[in-house]
């Protein structure tokens, strides 16, 4: 081919003239306010940034990814997702770019069949997004990914939008529902609870952009807000303020000394001498904790991977329920109920493969001898 044509090509190519997708026959307004043009039959999508894919696959739309970023071709040790672990699928499939955002437009050109719309979360992270859909021809359609505490509006609209552009309205319809009614039923169960009677408790060893030590807490962790649990880390915190994530210090936990300790099992990425677990065995300040002494500490499901996981969330809330208000949750099997969340959300129960990779420490009182 002559290099004047085969340059031609190319131009074609970055300027989005794909036969294919070029017929845009709706508009959408994304997470970001952008007026967007999508076929009006889209089959072929790809998922880029933190948590897009787990929303896909919460609509039941998976079918119609047709590659996917290097994070789900992985095969580590430990991985808490419950809607990678529930398509193995994924594992096969082409790679466009690099985790958190990092997309390569070259990949996404080779694609075949080619998709027909990107949806990308986290628009501040990795490539941008009007620079990808400049330099592919694709549509992006920004989400933001959201809450399930506090205000979860945003995570509904992206649910929307998504099952919009997808053909799956109803679904993320009663994905909302599900949500709606599983956070009613926490509330439900413990709003009764006097205030007075409800222990302290502190969630440690929460990843963040990787694997932390006990220290590393939200107070507004969500599944204790889900059942106005007395968090201490959030006590000193002004009224109506959210703090993520937090790094406190040990002499305040020290001093906190919560009746009851959890552990997000993310920690054991660390390894064996190292991590949350190992501190709790070894570090003589927090050996004097009465909740370690007395063996009120358990193991959560990592719900911070690869951004929040919803489902585990709720699973971790319920178990957490049943340890503060044991009456309250006297018809709930922890690790039945997590299944079926997992079920609703991502088709199959992933409990028990989970909870492998974690030593099947969660839900579980965890021995510190």
């Amino acid at each position: 081919m002559h290099k004047s044509m085969r340059g031609l090509m190319v131009g074609f190519l970055l300027l989005g003239a794909f036969p294919d997708i070029g017929a845009a026959d709706r508009v959408v307004t994304d997470g970001a306010g952008r007026s967007v043009s999508v076929p009006a039959a889209v089959e072929h999508v790809i998922c880029s940034g933190p948590g897009a894919l787990r929303l896909l696959t919460y609509l039941q739309a998976e079918e119609k990814i047709v590659a996917v970023d290097d994070m789900e071709k992985q095969r580590p040790r430990f991985d808490a997702r419950p809607y990678a672990l529930a398509n193995p699928q994924f594992k096969q499939a082409p790679i466009f770019g690099q985790f958190r955002g990092y997309d390569h437009p070259e990949l996404i050109l080779t694609l075949d069949p080619a998709p027909q719309v990107i949806f990308k979360t986290y628009p501040g992270m990795g490539h941008d997004p009007v620079e990808l859909q400049q330099k592919t021809g694709i549509p992006v359609v920004i989400l933001q990914y959201g809450e399930l505490s506090g205000d979860r509006s945003e995570l509904y609209r992206s649910l929307k939008v998504m099952g919009e552009v997808v053909g799956r309205q109803q679904r993320a319809e009663q994905v909302i529902s599900f949500f709606e009614e599983k956070i009613a039923d926490l509330q439900q169960r413990t709003d009764p609870v006097p205030y007075e009677k409800r222990p302290t408790c502190f969630v440690g060893g929460i990843a963040f952009k990787g694997p932390h030590g006990f220290q590393s807490t939200e107070p507004g962790y969500p599944p204790f807000s889900f059942v106005g649990a007395k968090n201490v880390a959030a006590e000193e915190l002004p009224a109506g303020k959210m703090v993520r994530h937090s790094n406190v210090a040990k002499e305040k936990i020290v001093q906190w000394d919560p009746g009851v300790l959890f552990l997000d099992l993310s920690s054991l990425q660390m390894g064996e001498g190292a991590g949350a677990l190992f501190e709790l065995k070894t570090d003589p300040a927090y050996q004097t904790l009465n909740a370690v002494r007395a063996g009120r500490v358990y193991g959560l499901l990592p719900y911070n991977w690869y951004t929040r996981n919803f489902g585990s969330i709720l699973a971790n809330a319920y178990f957490i329920g049943k340890q503060l208000y044991p009456e309250s949750f006297t018809d709930i099997d922890p690790e039945q109920t997590a299944d079926e969340i997992y079920t609703f959300l991502v088709g199959k129960p992933v409990f028990e493969e989970m909870n492998r990779s974690f030593a099947n420490l969660a839900f579980q009182p965890i021995s510190l001898d």
